[in-house]
């Protein structure tokens, strides 16, 4: 590729004939607008990547198939955001902002309606492709699009609405999955997003204007391949390795890790060779910059822990403590709906004061909650998951609006895309890593359980002990690493400033 611009100009900026949003009045109405309908869009299609799941029992009677097929509506939907995601920094570059809004959108509403009216499974499957290849593509845009907008100094205020569409939608999506099946069929699941979606892709073609300049890029196949093949195999290995420790799996986990872990690292190879010339995929020179890195490690540990627990807890509520998904999903609604209120909060805090006074007590209570899991049992009262899922969902609260705004904000403005997609995929692998974790040690150890004939329930229950506790282990981890966060120079931390010597 023989690039238009210099490195330094690589980035979509603020067109010139609008005007930049931080030197022109006239455009922050418009700038306002924009992410806001990228906001509430993103929040709609993430709620998606978890909310089939309760749907499943209702699905498999009626397509009449085996959970080692259903399971493929999760599995199917992780692994084409992993594929889509890290071409959304070509993307990004390649097109407006307008034009990539409205194809994602699209993308989700066909998905979203073939699923509602899908006769076969097969159908249902094409659905949830299309669904997750729009929604792919909108985390990074939106992150792309407040890094570009938003002054440094007022970054964190619109990061922490940014946090509440990673951390919020995936973990409430289970709830109101539950309270619509409580009425309806699942079908519905499917139903209730269509005019949300049309709604949010009407306004896209109304109202979002073009707020980047898009450059004429070349797109390396071979990267496309390699990459695609990197992460789907990561992350179908690992969505595996659960089934796996009860001995219910088509391929050995190994196998699709092994292929994944062997592409990743020609994958690599490829993107350092190629962002000599400002031809990679993901350029990795991203990790080059100060802090990045940790930041990144911290997303990690924190999206495993999230995803874990997600997966976890229903399990617990429902097997263990016998009660009825509804009822299950809404032990969890009111430490999602707080995670989502701290999400602006949290960010005007990180504007006025940096991430280490929040990030440091926020790890700290993440880890406490997770010890306390540990605590868990057949006798355990549902207020106890209440109790304790409360207080973690406030430490995750309190960790995810400064990891992203201080990952991003480490990068130069030609990075800002890669840096997002860089995210989104380790949010997937991260989820994907942190579910296969929990859910093989608890198979594992409630397998050891049951063999010494312990009850089923007491068996589970001490499954779930045990793979809290790995989580617990992980976290004590991501308190060390919050001390080497920083607050990036473009920002004012006088609270960090000690802290920094």
């Amino acid at each position: 590729m023989t690039s238009t611009a210099p490195i330094t100009g690589s980035i979509p900026l603020p067109s010139s004939a609008e005007g930049s949003s931080t030197s022109s009045v006239d455009n922050s109405g418009r700038n306002r607008l924009v992410i806001a309908l990228m906001l509430a869009a993103t929040f709609v299609v993430f709620l998606n990547e978890t909310s089939l799941v309760v749907a499943i029992p209702g699905i498999m009677e009626d397509l009449n198939i085996q959970p080692s097929t259903a399971q493929w509506l999760s599995t199917s939907f992780m692994l084409t955001m992993a594929v889509v995601i890290p071409i959304t920094g070509f993307l990004i570059q390649r097109f407006t902002t307008r034009s990539i809004f409205i194809a994602a959108m699209s993308l989700f509403t066909a998905g979203t309606l073939l699923g509602a009216i899908a006769p076969t499974f097969v159908l249902l499957i094409v659905g949830r492709v299309v669904q997750a290849s729009g929604t792919a593509i909108m985390l990074p845009l939106l992150m792309t699009t407040v890094m570009t907008l938003v002054p440094p100094a007022t970054r964190g205020k619109t990061m922490g609405n940014v946090s509440i569409v990673m951390s919020m939608a995936p973990a409430v999506g289970p709830t109101v999955a539950g309270l619509v099946l409580a009425v309806f069929d699942w079908r519905w699941v499917f139903i209730v997003m269509i005019p949300i979606s049309v709604t949010a892709l009407v306004l896209g073609i109304t109202k979002v204007r073009n707020v980047t300049d898009p450059r004429k890029v070349s797109i390396d196949i071979l990267s496309v391949i390699l990459s695609a093949i990197a992460f789907s195999g990561l992350i179908y290995g690992l969505s595996s390795l659960g089934e796996s420790a009860s001995g219910d799996v088509l391929i050995a986990p190994a196998i699709p890790i092994a292929a994944g872990a062997v592409s990743l690292v020609l994958f690599i190879i490829r993107q350092l060779a190629l962002q000599k010339t400002d031809r990679a995929l993901l350029d990795l020179r991203t990790f080059a910059a100060p802090g990045f890195a940790v930041s990144i490690s911290l997303m990690m540990i924190m999206m495993a822990a999230l995803f874990g627990t997600i997966i976890l807890l229903p399990m617990f509520t429902q097997d263990v403590l016998g009660l009825e998904p509804i009822l299950s999903g809404l032990l969890v609604l009111p430490g999602s709906l707080v995670m989502g209120v701290l999400g602006p909060i949290v960010g005007r805090l990180y504007d006025k004061v940096g991430p280490r006074p929040l990030m440091i007590p926020g790890a700290i209570v993440v880890s406490a909650s997770l010890w306390s899991f540990t605590m868990l049992s057949e006798t355990s009262s549902p207020f106890m998951v209440v109790a304790i899922h409360i207080p973690m969902s406030i430490g995750l609260a309190f960790m995810f609006t400064p990891l992203f705004t201080s990952a991003l904000g480490a990068l130069k403005p030609h990075l800002y895309s890669h840096g997002s997609a860089t995210i989104g995929t380790v949010q997937q692998l991260a989820g994907a890593a942190g579910t296969a974790l929990f859910i093989a040690l608890l198979t594992v150890q409630s397998v050891a359980l049951a063999a010494d004939e312990s009850s089923e329930t007491h068996a589970l229950a001490g499954g779930v002990q045990l793979a809290f506790m790995a989580g617990g282990i992980i976290s004590l981890f991501a308190i060390v690493l919050t001390f080497f966060v920083k607050r990036n120079s473009t920002e004012t931390a006088p609270s960090d400033a000690p802290i920094a010597h």
